[in-house]
């Protein structure tokens, strides 16, 4: 990479630099992170069936990031890229996006009271083969009830989120708690970007 990126310390920490990467996602929620760590991006939606492998979960995102790093270095040369995939693990089942609200629903009433693992595999680089990383984070949810569930579906609408939350938006209304980094819950670990440019 031509120019170099400083950093301060700290989650939030800001970079100052000229470098312009591809960002292969249509998420609102990676954009606001490479936002806050000041990364200049285009965005270029990569067009990829994702695979949903219950058996490995680190295998698959790493599969699904690959594939959509892969898409979206064919058509944009000469730029570093980055792609990530999102997946959360629990009870020995991957869970993905809801299909509708009912499915939305349906995740968080299993998650009620219970702990999980998300997994978000990023892949970065500016030739053919991209480094991947890994990322997991476990997230405890409070024990809620059907009223809380269905005011949470209808107030954030989380159908294009993994396992139908999001931490940053009213999460509080469902995690009692999380341990590891809070921006890979989000969907895209922000140390780890942050590493990589720097």
């Amino acid at each position: 990479m031509r120019d170099r990126c400083c950093v301060g310390g700290g989650e939030r920490a800001f970079f100052t630099c000229n470098m312009k990467i591809i960002a292969a996602t249509a998420s609102p929620r990676r954009h606001a992170i490479l936002k806050k760590l000041g990364v200049d991006f285009d965005v270029a939606i990569p067009d990829v069936e994702e695979i949903h492998d219950g058996a490995d979960p680190v295998g698959t995102v790493v599969h699904n990031a690959r594939a959509k790093y892969a898409a979206a270095r064919a058509t944009r040369r000469n730029v570093p890229v980055l792609a990530a995939d999102t997946l959360v693990w629990f009870e020995g089942e991957l869970i993905g996006k809801p299909r509708d609200e009912e499915e939305a629903r349906q995740f968080l009433r299993r998650f009620s009271g219970k702990t999980q693992i998300v997994f978000t595999a990023v892949a970065m680089g500016e030739g053919a083969e991209p480094e991947v990383r890994v990322e997991a984070s476990s997230v405890r949810f409070k024990v809620l009830d059907e009223a809380e569930i269905s005011a949470y579906v209808a107030d954030v609408k989380p159908l294009d989120r993994a396992g139908a939350y999001d931490i940053d938006e009213n999460g509080g209304r469902l995690i009692a708690g999380w341990s590891g980094s809070y921006t890979n819950v989000m969907g895209l670990p922000g140390e780890v970007v942050r590493a990589w440019l720097k």
